[in-house]
């Protein structure tokens, strides 16, 4: 298999000498492309911190992370926007969506950084609203458009330059269980169909029961990791669950 991304003894502390935080300690991994990796961990564990070294958002106090053979950790400049721009894709909890702009035209910002010309951009947005199912609001604002339906258009924009890495922070917390439940469907479709390589920090069991595999982080390590292997969603949902138990925090969170 291909990997997409080494994540080499990575550390990060905040704060200093009189009042050091170390958020992240000595994290390694790997994702192979096509993979769909969870990643859980309790408040203050340090998965988002995880989540925003992988995306560039954080720089690592130690460690390399390399994607594709790039050591991303060493870009700057022009270099390290180009890579946020055409290798990174993102989806927030919040949609992050821009009021002002119809949701066409949310999805169409990335490739007009890339200077794609017009046509491509309508064939290519056309292509994926159909495949996830929001032809019909193109043409609507944002503030117009149910929560599930930002979350697609959020999809939609993070995947439309076909990123080496979709990074999706909370992706379903500001959904109900209906919305989440069919973002969830999309996120599935990527990976499996799409052949999206997707790696998303949740606090929630059942949306993690979507990934193929869940890394789980405490006190800023790695203290478990489940590959779903053959199980049913519904068995590693209740594998998910054990682990949680495991890890104590805040279980109510999860259920």
């Amino acid at each position: 298999m291909e990997k997409i991304l080494e994540v080499k003894n990575i550390e990060k502390y905040y704060g200093n000498k009189s009042n050091l935080t170390k958020a992240i300690d000595n994290i390694s991994f790997t994702v192979d492309k096509g993979e769909f990796v969870g990643i859980m961990g309790a408040s203050g564990s340090g998965k988002t911190t995880l989540l925003n070294c992988i995306s560039t958002i954080d720089r690592v106090t130690a460690g390399q992370i390399i994607v594709s053979n790039h050591d991303i950790t060493k870009l700057r400049g022009s270099k390290l926007n180009k890579f946020r721009r055409e290798d990174l894709g993102f989806i927030f909890q919040d949609f992050n969506l821009l009021d002002t702009l119809t949701c066409y035209e949310n999805i169409a910002i990335a490739l007009t950084i890339q200077r794609v010309n017009a046509n491509e951009i309508d064939k290519r947005i056309k292509e994926i609203a159909q495949k996830l199912e929001i032809e019909n609001i193109l043409a609507k604002y944002p503030y117009q458009v149910s929560g599930g339906q930002k979350q697609r258009v959020a999809i939609c924009r993070a995947i439309i330059t076909n990123p080496k890495l979709v990074l999706a922070d909370e992706p379903t917390g500001a959904l109900d269980s209906k919305s989440a439940r069919q973002v969830l469907e999309n996120f599935e479709y990527l990976n499996k169909v799409l052949d999206a390589t997707i790696i998303m920090v949740t606090h929630d069991a059942f949306t993690a029961s979507y990934a193929s595999r869940i890394l789980f982080i405490k006190d800023g390590k790695i203290f478990n990791e489940l590959i779903k292997g053959t199980d049913t969603r519904k068995q590693f949902f209740e594998k998910i669950i054990d682990v949680q138990t495991l890890l104590g925090g805040d279980l109510n969170d999860v259920i």
